[in-house]
Protein backbone atom coordinates (compact mmCIF):
# COMPACT_ATOMS: atom_id res chain seq x y z
CA UNK A 1 0.00 0.00 0.00
CA UNK A 2 1.14 3.61 0.65
CA UNK A 3 3.77 2.83 3.62
CA UNK A 4 5.55 0.42 0.95
CA UNK A 5 5.69 2.76 -2.06
CA UNK A 6 6.73 5.58 0.61
CA UNK A 7 9.53 3.88 2.08
CA UNK A 8 10.50 2.26 -1.17
CA UNK A 9 10.67 5.71 -2.76
CA UNK A 10 12.52 6.98 -0.14
CA UNK A 11 14.64 3.62 -0.15
CA UNK A 12 15.95 4.81 -3.62
CA UNK A 13 16.54 8.21 -2.79
CA UNK A 14 18.27 7.48 -0.08
CA UNK A 15 20.59 4.34 -1.99
CA UNK A 16 20.93 6.40 -4.80
CA UNK A 17 21.70 9.52 -3.10
CA UNK A 18 24.29 7.51 -0.93
CA UNK A 19 26.02 6.17 -4.00
CA UNK A 20 26.27 9.68 -6.03
CA UNK A 21 27.82 11.02 -2.26
CA UNK A 22 30.59 8.79 -2.61
CA UNK A 23 31.26 9.10 -6.69
CA UNK A 24 31.50 12.95 -5.80
CA UNK A 25 33.70 12.64 -2.96
CA UNK A 26 36.40 10.33 -4.55
CA UNK A 27 36.17 12.62 -7.79
CA UNK A 28 36.95 15.44 -5.63
CA UNK A 29 39.83 13.23 -4.13
CA UNK A 30 40.89 12.25 -7.17
CA UNK A 31 41.04 15.85 -9.49
CA UNK A 32 43.31 17.02 -6.07
CA UNK A 33 45.06 14.10 -6.68
CA UNK A 34 46.20 14.86 -10.22
CA UNK A 35 46.97 18.67 -9.15
CA UNK A 36 43.20 20.04 -10.35
CA UNK A 37 41.96 21.77 -7.88
CA UNK A 38 40.34 24.07 -10.22
CA UNK A 39 37.01 21.81 -9.42
CA UNK A 40 36.31 24.26 -6.31
CA UNK A 41 35.16 27.04 -9.08
CA UNK A 42 32.72 24.84 -11.18
CA UNK A 43 29.09 23.56 -9.80
CA UNK A 44 30.99 20.66 -8.29
CA UNK A 45 31.78 22.73 -5.22
CA UNK A 46 27.78 23.41 -4.40
CA UNK A 47 26.23 19.51 -6.20
CA UNK A 48 27.61 17.67 -3.39
CA UNK A 49 26.03 19.63 -1.07
CA UNK A 50 22.71 19.65 -2.43
CA UNK A 51 22.86 15.93 -2.89
CA UNK A 52 24.20 15.58 0.66
CA UNK A 53 21.02 17.30 1.53
CA UNK A 54 18.68 15.26 0.02
CA UNK A 55 20.25 11.71 1.07
CA UNK A 56 19.40 13.61 4.78
CA UNK A 57 16.07 14.19 4.32
CA UNK A 58 15.31 10.68 3.11
CA UNK A 59 17.58 9.08 5.86
CA UNK A 60 15.75 10.74 8.51
CA UNK A 61 12.08 10.06 6.32
CA UNK A 62 13.16 6.69 6.45
CA UNK A 63 13.66 6.62 10.30
CA UNK A 64 10.11 7.51 10.78
CA UNK A 65 8.20 5.58 7.68
CA UNK A 66 10.45 2.46 8.82
CA UNK A 67 9.43 2.95 12.83
CA UNK A 68 13.21 3.44 14.21
CA UNK A 69 12.35 6.58 15.17
CA UNK A 70 11.24 4.95 18.61
CA UNK A 71 13.65 2.65 19.05
CA UNK A 72 16.80 2.44 16.87
CA UNK A 73 18.74 -0.74 16.15
CA UNK A 74 22.57 -0.75 17.17
CA UNK A 75 23.43 -0.96 13.36
CA UNK A 76 22.07 2.50 12.59
CA UNK A 77 23.34 3.66 15.61
CA UNK A 78 26.62 2.46 14.73
CA UNK A 79 25.80 3.83 10.49
CA UNK A 80 25.43 7.79 12.10
CA UNK A 81 28.37 7.52 14.49
CA UNK A 82 30.52 6.23 11.88
CA UNK A 83 28.58 9.39 9.54
CA UNK A 84 29.97 11.95 11.24
CA UNK A 85 33.45 10.97 11.16
CA UNK A 86 33.02 10.25 7.65
CA UNK A 87 32.19 14.42 7.37
CA UNK A 88 35.22 15.37 9.32
CA UNK A 89 37.50 13.27 7.78
CA UNK A 90 36.10 14.45 4.48
CA UNK A 91 36.09 17.97 5.49
CA UNK A 92 40.02 17.65 6.41
CA UNK A 93 40.60 15.42 3.44
CA UNK A 94 39.43 18.59 1.36
CA UNK A 95 40.97 21.09 3.16
CA UNK A 96 43.52 22.21 1.16
CA UNK A 97 45.76 24.49 3.64
CA UNK A 98 46.72 21.13 5.43
CA UNK A 99 49.67 18.64 3.85
CA UNK A 100 49.34 16.18 1.66
CA UNK A 101 50.36 13.50 4.68
CA UNK A 102 47.30 14.85 6.73
CA UNK A 103 45.10 15.08 3.66
CA UNK A 104 45.57 11.34 2.52
CA UNK A 105 45.15 9.99 5.59
CA UNK A 106 41.84 11.48 6.23
CA UNK A 107 41.03 10.46 2.62
CA UNK A 108 41.83 7.02 3.30
CA UNK A 109 39.91 7.61 7.02
CA UNK A 110 36.47 8.71 5.44
CA UNK A 111 36.86 5.90 2.73
CA UNK A 112 37.08 3.47 5.60
CA UNK A 113 34.52 5.03 7.56
CA UNK A 114 32.36 5.08 4.16
CA UNK A 115 32.46 1.59 3.44
CA UNK A 116 31.40 0.71 7.10
CA UNK A 117 28.44 2.49 6.74
CA UNK A 118 27.34 0.78 3.21
CA UNK A 119 28.73 -2.52 4.43
CA UNK A 120 25.97 -1.71 8.34
CA UNK A 121 23.37 -0.53 5.63
CA UNK A 122 23.62 -3.96 3.43
CA UNK A 123 23.93 -6.23 6.62
CA UNK A 124 22.27 -4.75 9.10
CA UNK A 125 24.16 -6.91 11.27
CA UNK A 126 23.20 -6.23 15.06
Amino acid sequence: GTFMTAYMILKHLHVTTAYLTITLFALRLLLDAVGRPGWRQTPLRFIPHINDTILLVAAISLVFVAGYASAMPGWLIAKIVLLVGYIIAGVFALKTTLGKPVRISEAVLALVQVTAILHLALAKPF
